[in-house]
């Protein structure tokens, strides 16, 4: 099988934010959520909340911004 990288989705309180996502990539979210469900034995009703997970480990593993982020800015007044 496959190993996805993404895990369980996490319950939180939610956040509302409107998007417009192109049809294909929806469904590919939409078999994402599937595969996803199957792995992890719980099922995504919504593959919309499969964005915020994407996104934080996309930056997560993202070398070049965690290399950028720990640089410290120049000339920054209040840091």
């Amino acid at each position: 099988m496959t190993k996805l990288k993404l895990g369980p989705i996490m319950a939180e309180k939610p956040v509302k934010a409107a998007l417009e996502l192109p049809a294909s990539l929806h469904r590919d979210l939409t078999a994402y959520a599937e595969v996803l469900g199957r792995q992890t034995g719980q099922p995504v009703r919504d593959p919309v909340h499969l964005i915020v997970p994407m996104l934080e480990r996309f930056i997560a593993t993202d070398r070049g911004f965690a290399k950028a982020r720990r640089a410290k800015p120049t000339g920054d007044a209040g840091s």
